[in-house]
């Protein structure tokens, strides 16, 4: 067998048949595919749902969604694991376009970022921009699960997913991974991602609950100079804006002083910067700079507050 979908679920009884349809109108021998559907516990019909779809169902419930995902592999027949979202539903092309790499054993994961629903908001749109890879196609340090290809051999070869770790685990794999092969981006293997957050609120709190997996992810697998931007920009900009706070809190010609000085090392140069990196990528619309500079600014502080939760 080819191919072993493998998608974690818990009450999703809303998104679980839309993914399994997607999947079954696949271009692809349905012979040569599997889907397994592991149910971290679900009180609704999803795991109900998903065996009459046709899928293999586990049941594990109090799992982590890695732990969720190692069962689920241990259990897999095919050559070519497929991880996926139940939130998530895939082109019919998905498995065609990912057969190029069947046999190209170098290629230890390949994948691509899923898109967002056509209708969908300022926020989801924006914030693709900034997870969407520069390149449609070519080598890439990390893939998200969500949309994800691992060869089989190379995921045990590296222990799989850490089991320890609640977010954060795809990248945590993908380092690993690196180690064994080639990790590849290939936007011709498409799928769409519908629980992307809708509003700045949502956005905040995803990304405060993301974050908790930074800290725990370089204790897993070791810190990498290119994850230290990740984890310190968050941190400074907590700080200057704890510096502002308290300076505008204090009063005073000091607390005037103290306010001004964090001001100008946030809009004057954490600011400029920023806007200068955007408008690299970005000089086509002011507006997506705009927007997308707000939501760095808003995912900085939810890591930040993430990071020091875990300190």
């Amino acid at each position: 067998m080819q191919f072993t979908v493998i998608i974690p679920a818990r009450d999703e009884e809303r998104n679980i048949g839309r993914c399994l349809d997607s999947i079954a109108r696949v271009e692809w021998d349905a012979s040569e595919f599997e889907i397994i559907v592991a149910d971290n516990g679900s009180q609704d019909r999803t795991a109900e749902i998903a065996a009459q779809m046709g899928a293999t169902v586990y049941k594990l419930p109090g799992l982590t969604i890695s732990a969720l995902r190692n069962y689920a592999a241990s259990r897999a027949r095919g050559a070519i694991l497929a991880f996926m979202d139940a939130d998530c539903t895939v082109e019919p092309s998905w498995l065609r376009e990912a057969s190029k790499y069947l046999d190209r054993e170098e290629i230890a994961c390949f994948g691509a970022p899923p898109q967002v629903p056509a209708q969908s908001t300022w926020v989801q749109r924006a914030w693709f921009e900034v997870r969407r890879k520069k390149v449609s196609l070519g080598e890439t340090s990390w893939l998200e699960s969500m949309n994800m290809f691992v060869r089989r051999e190379a995921f045990s070869g590296c222990g799989g997913f850490d089991e320890k770790l609640v977010t954060c685990e795809d990248y945590d794999l993908s380092v690993r991974l690196r180690e064994l092969g080639g990790l590849f981006t290939d936007s011709s293997i498409a799928a769409t991602h519908y629980g992307e957050a809708a509003t700045l609120a949502h956005f905040f709190r995803k990304e405060l609950w993301r974050g908790i997996g930074n800290l725990k992810g370089v204790s897993s697998h070791g810190i990498r100079l290119s994850e230290l931007p990740s984890l310190c920009l968050p941190l400074w900009h907590c700080l200057v804006l704890l510096i502002l706070a308290g300076g505008i809190c204090a009063g005073g010609v000091f607390g005037v002083g103290v306010a001004l000085y964090a001001a100008s090392l946030f809009l004057l140069w954490q600011s400029l910067l920023l806007s200068l990196c955007l408008f690299k990528y970005y000089r086509g619309s002011l507006c997506l700079v705009a927007q997308i500079f707000v939501l760095l600014n808003v995912y900085y502080v939810a890591r930040g507050v993430a990071s020091l939760r875990q300190a």
